[in-house]
C-alpha cells in the first residue's frame, strides 16, 4: 500500500484481476502561501487559465507516471528518450494535508505536459471533508492552484470503489465520497480555481466486483473527465475491451463525460507486447477515450517497459502509427 506522504511514485493496490504497484516514500510537503509562489497571474488579477481546449483535444493524451517525477524530470527525460516520444501528461501524487505541489506543476507545464494531481486523503475522514472540517486547508490549497494559474487535472480519493485504500468502500460510504467531492469542487470554485480539470477516477470493476459506481458519482456539474485505473496482468482481462469495457458501459448509464485511463501497465510475460499494441490501437479508435497514462515503475510487478526491448519497440511504433500526442499550452 502507499504511504501517507506526498510520494514520487504511486501504489495501485488492486484485488482480483489487477496488479499492485508499490511506491517509495517522500517527505511531507509544507503548506505554501499563494504569495510565496512565482505566479503566472496573481490571485484575482486577470482571468483564470481556460482549460476548455484541453477537455476534449483533437489529439490523444499519452502520459507517464515515472519514479521521482516531476520533482526531478530525469526519469521522464529518460523515458521519453528511450520511447522517442514526449509524454503530454505527467502524474503527481500528493497527500491531502500537504501544500500544493506548485514547483512540480510548473516544471511539468514547462515540459509541455498536463500535470495530473492524485490527491490522497490518508489521514482524514471523507465525512469530515464533506462537513467542512477541512475548509481552511482546502481553500488555501485552491488559492495556491489559482495563484499559479496553470492547468491541472485533479483526481481525489481515486479507486474509491475498492477496499484497499483508507478512503475505500469498506471504511466510507459512497454518499460521503460524493459529498466530499462536491465540497472540494465548491471551495475551488469560490477561490476562482477554474483552471482545474476534475477527473473522477474509480478502479475498473473487475477489481472491485459488486460495488456499484453510480452512488459515488457527484454529478456532471462536478466532473469533467471519468478516469479509469486498470492493469493488464497474466491472470486478468487480456484486452482493452474486457479490461475497461465493462466499467465504461456501467459509467455510461449515468454520465456521458469522456474517459481517460489515468493509470495502466502491462505485466511482463508473453502477452505484454500484444497487450501494449491492443491498448494503443483501442484507445486510438475509441472516440470516448482521451488517452492513457502508463505507470512506468516497479512495484510488486515490473510494470516499467523502458528496459524491455520488445515492449519499447511496440510502444515506439504504435505511438507514431496512431498519432498520439500534442504539446499542452
Amino acid at each position: 500500500m502507499r504511504t501517507r506522504t506526498l510520494v514520487a511514485a504511486v501504489t495501485v493496490a488492486v484485488t482480483g484481476f489487477l496488479g499492485y504497484a508499490v511506491a517509495a516514500d517522500r517527505a511531507p510537503r509544507t503548506h505554501l502561501r499563494a504569495d510565496t509562489i512565482p505566479v503566472r497571474a496573481a490571485l484575482g488579477d486577470g482571468d483564470a487559465y481556460d482549460v476548455r481546449h484541453l477537455l476534449r483535444p483533437r489529439g490523444k493524451y499519452l502520459g507517464v507516471a515515472a519514479a521521482g517525477a516531476p520533482r526531478s524530470m530525469d526519469a521522464v527525460t529518460s523515458f521519453a528518450g528511450t520511447m522517442r516520444f514526449r509524454p503530454n501528461i505527467i502524474t503527481i501524487y500528493e497527500a491531502f494535508g500537504d501544500g500544493f505541489a506548485a514547483a512540480e506543476v510548473r516544471r511539468t507545464y514547462r515540459y509541455g505536459a498536463l500535470p495530473i494531481v492524485r490527491w490522497e486523503p490518508y489521514d482524514v475522514r471523507l465525512d469530515d471533508i464533506a462537513g467542512g472540517r477541512h475548509d481552511a486547508y482546502v481553500t488555501a490549497f485552491a488559492e495556491a492552484v489559482r495563484a499559479l494559474n496553470l492547468p491541472i487535472a485533479l483526481t481525489f480519493a481515486h479507486e474509491m470503489n475498492g477496499h484497499w485504500y483508507p478512503w475505500g468502500s469498506r471504511r466510507h460510504s459512497a454518499a460521503d465520497f460524493a459529498r466530499a467531492w462536491r465540497r472540494l469542487h465548491d471551495l475551488f470554485t469560490r477561490a476562482g480555481a477554474t483552471n482545474v480539470i476534475w477527473a473522477w477516477t474509480p478502479n475498473v470493476i473487475s477489481g472491485a466486483p459488486g460495488v456499484a459506481l453510480e452512488p459515488y458519482y457527484p454529478g456532471d456539474r462536478y466532473v469533467d473527465w471519468v478516469g479509469l485505473d486498470g492493469y493488464y496482468t497474466r491472470t486478468g482481462p487480456q484486452t482493452y475491451r474486457r479490461l475497461f469495457g465493462p466499467t465504461m458501459a456501467e459509467v455510461r448509464r449515468f454520465t456521458g463525460r469522456p474517459f481517460l485511463v489515468v493509470e495502466t501497465g502491462a505485466e511482463p510475460g508473453p502477452a505484454r507486447t500484444r497487450q501494449i499494441r491492443d491498448l494503443f490501437a483501442s484507445v486510438a479508435r475509441d472516440d470516448r477515450m482521451l488517452g492513457f497514462v502508463y505507470f512506468n515503475q516497479r512495484g510488486s510487478k515490473r510494470w516499467e517497459i523502458d528496459d524491455d526491448p520488445a515492449a519499447t519497440a511496440v510502444y515506439r511504433r504504435e505511438a507514431r502509427r496512431h498519432g498520439y500526442g500534442f504539446r499542452v499550452a
